[in-house]
């Protein structure tokens, strides 16, 4: 469960922010403030993971909220949002460590993929703490990394290309380190969670009975029909036929 605390003094933007997440996908437990120093109480004494601040609030800012919330808990995560794009706020959010940066009006694309992003960084340091005890500033640092390549993973699994060493030359990195990296992050290899992508996606387009194989496959990232049908197989046991065959949808032979 990852917490989400939102802080703001408007009641409209605090109700709009609070219906964004409460409609995305995940397991939240939300909680709302309106101003900087509840932001302080609330985030210290509740552990939050994830705080939504605006800058601008009377009293405390959020800015200085930020300060003192991430000196108490440095794995907290702040993504902040303001009605203001000045330079000067950009400076001090980037000095902070925030992890993203959002204006006002919010949309709801903006809240839906600043917050995709945090909670891969989150996932990736829970599992590094199961794995091997406390986060350090490296591993930090390592889970941020990985967070923004499982980022680019989900973005682009459906190209037939994607690989191991394509990544690893985009991140600047030896291709048997971010191996050990990424295993070492997330608990899985880097083959198998673009397979678990990629075959997730196929399960989602055989619920269409009138796509085949060869569209399928282009649309989860293998460069036949005949390499997906294998693909499918060796992951779920079953072709892509029978698969369909056991939901019911009958159509298109694959």
């Amino acid at each position: 469960m990852t917490k989400i605390l939102i802080a703001d003094d408007e009641p409209l933007e605090r109700e709009s922010l609070l219906r964004m997440v409460n409609g995305l996908d995940g397991s939240f437990e939300v909680r709302s403030v309106e101003n900087g120093r509840q932001a302080v109480v609330n985030a210290t004494l509740w552990k939050a993971d994830l705080i939504l601040m605006d800058i601008e609030m009377p009293g405390l800012s959020g800015i200085e909220a930020a300060r003192e919330i991430l000196g108490q808990n440095p794995r907290c995560k702040v993504i902040f949002i303001t009605a203001y794009p000045l330079f000067v706020y950009a400076l001090d959010a980037i000095k902070l460590g925030a992890s993203d940066y959002i204006l006002k009006p919010v949309e709801d694309d903006s809240v839906r993929t600043a917050i995709s992003k945090v909670c891969s960084q989150i996932e990736a340091e829970r599992n590094l703490v199961s794995l091997h005890g406390e986060v350090t500033e490296d591993d930090r640092d390592s889970g941020l990394l990985i967070s923004h390549v499982l980022n680019y993973i989900d973005s682009n699994f459906t190209r037939y290309d994607l690989s191991l060493d394509s990544v690893a030359d985009i991140v600047g990195l030896n291709p048997s380190y971010l191996s050990s990296l990424f295993k070492r992050m997330t608990g899985v290899n880097f083959t198998t969670y673009v397979s678990d992508k990629r075959i997730s996606a196929a399960k989602e387009l055989l619920k269409d009975p009138l796509r085949n194989a060869g569209e399928i496959a282009g649309l989860t990232g293998y460069e036949s029909a005949s390499y997906f049908t294998r693909a499918f197989k060796k992951k779920t046991g079953m072709t892509p036929t029978e698969y369909r065959k056991s939901l019911g949808k009958g159509g298109t032979d694959i």
